[in-house]
């Protein structure tokens, strides 16, 4: 069935949307893996919900299907991204879902991953369940920008953040903060979102920043610290320092030894 000439109905519009919901709490915890949210629905009831694990693994659609105390026979399948039909770290998706004998997929986007990419259609197509695509696509879509950047150009999807104040100044020589309490609630927020943070040595070296993430509960998933130090002058007092792990500490200490050592080669 194309998704072109499938009409949505408002319920399943909603329950697309609470799969969205469930992608988006998961948003730049899954490592190498999209987030991505499913809802289960029998007889106009949602019976069982999935988000993408911690790092990735188990996928939504898995952890839907396992989660759920129902038998699944006749039941709709809502999940934000085709699943996955490739064997990868963890089984094919697909797998899952025609055992489960759910006889209906909704998913919003199809996956721009090679290995998965319209694959999913005809494999469950196969197996006399229904299959309709582009559910709330456009909507959807917004929130795998980063996603589809990451898988087209093989880089990663880069966050910029600047505290100007209004002034135009970025830096003063009176306060090391010129933001508001709110906006640094919101920094940190883009620090758990986040994979990595990256600053240079110098702004290191004059601010003594943590740059971890500082909203209660959600210390854990503080970004991996990323400094550009071209001279190797970074502050052995500084927090980074001292909180880094001590192989880190121990190789940047090394790596200062050498350079000096290639210097004063040099000058002689």
């Amino acid at each position: 069935m194309s998704s072109k000439k499938n009409k949505f109905s408002k319920k399943d519009k909603l329950y697309m949307d609470i799969a969205l919901d469930l992608a988006k709490a998961r948003e730049g915890l899954t490592g190498t893996n999209p987030s991505v949210g499913c809802v289960i629905v029998k007889n106009d009831n949602i019976i069982s919900i999935g988000q993408t694990s911690y790092n990735g693994r188990p996928h939504a659609e898995f952890n839907a299907i396992k989660n759920c105390n129902t038998k699944l026979n006749g039941a709709k399948l809502f999940v934000t991204l085709e699943p996955c039909s490739h064997q990868g770290l963890t089984p094919p998706c697909t797998n899952e879902i025609i055992k489960s004998k759910i006889s209906e997929v909704f998913y919003a986007l199809e996956d721009t991953d090679k290995r998965v990419r319209k694959k999913s259609f005809k494999i469950l197509k196969s197996h006399n369940i229904n299959v309709s695509i582009g559910l709330l696509k456009n909507k959807v879509k917004k929130f795998y920008i980063p996603y589809f950047f990451n898988r087209k150009n093989k880089k990663p999807f880069v966050t910029g953040k600047m505290a100007i104040s209004k002034n135009k100044l970025i830096y003063s020589k009176f306060k090391t903060k010129i933001t508001n309490k709110y906006s640094d609630k919101f920094t940190h927020l883009l620090r758990y979102k986040n994979d990595s943070i990256m600053t240079s040595s110098k702004t290191v070296n004059i601010d003594n920043p943590k740059l971890n993430c500082r909203i209660k509960g959600f210390e854990k998933f503080s970004p991996v610290r990323i400094i550009l130090d071209k001279n190797l002058s970074l502050n052995k007092n500084t927090y980074i320092f001292k909180s880094a792990n001590k192989k880190i500490q121990s190789f940047f200490i090394i790596m200062q030894i050498s350079q000096e050592f290639l210097c004063l080669k040099k000058r002689k």
